[in-house]
């Protein structure tokens, strides 16, 4: 009898380390972590991926609340300022909402993403990108097939690397911005959008 309840203490204490760690509910931190059978790390990676079905599924209510946030850099050189919206007032009045739209900021100045999804960016930067790729490995000798797909793995890295959902994030290289508003919006069980982005510096 002993032995269980410790087993059950122990689970407490895992279930509340997991909720600080990613602000979802405890009954879903429980489920995750039952799931996982016990792992910290696969118990956030359920988590992760609830976050992302939860996003796709709330992702077609009409986000008309939000907030304009702006963030400026110590040195007065450089900031960011976002449209970040959701559903309702009260969430967007919130501190997590509000803490999200600042890391989001946050990212911006740090990164220096060009586009907000690499859906966002112009072919002909594409392919200007792709002949600079070209020229760069026009007297490597290798067989056209194998350039190729160098090219366009040379490609994929910079897509992610110009779009802001697409860069990982500074705070936590594991997960993209996508991934992180997808976690915001398990959370706070509504639909957020990032609707637009400006990047300053002098």
């Amino acid at each position: 009898m002993l032995k269980c309840l410790n087993v059950n203490m122990i689970n407490i204490e895992q279930v509340k380390e997991l909720r600080q760690q990613t602000g979802v509910s405890i009954s879903e931190c429980q489920n995750a972590l039952e799931e996982a059978n016990g792992d910290n790390e696969k118990a956030k990676e359920v988590l992760r991926k609830l976050g992302k079905d939860l996003a796709n599924k709330k992702s077609s209510r009409e986000a008309g609340n939000g907030i304009i946030k702006a963030y400026i850099h110590p040195n007065n050189k450089v900031g960011a300022m976002i449209e970040l919206r959701c559903e309702t007032d009260f969430v967007a009045k919130g501190d997590d909402f509000k803490e999200l739209a600042h890391e989001i900021c946050l990212q911006i100045t740090a990164m220096k993403p060009f586009f907000l999804s690499e859906e966002e960016i112009p072919e002909e930067i594409i392919e200007s990108e792709r002949k600079i790729y070209k020229a760069q490995m026009a007297d490597s000798g290798k067989p056209e097939e194998i350039l190729n797909q160098i090219i366009e793995g040379k490609l994929a890295k910079y897509k992610k690397e110009v779009s802001l959902l697409s860069q990982e994030w500074v705070k936590d290289n594991t997960k993209t911005i996508k991934n992180l508003i997808e976690e915001y919006v398990a959370k706070i069980g509504e639909n957020i959008v990032l609707k637009r982005f400006t990047r300053f510096e002098i």
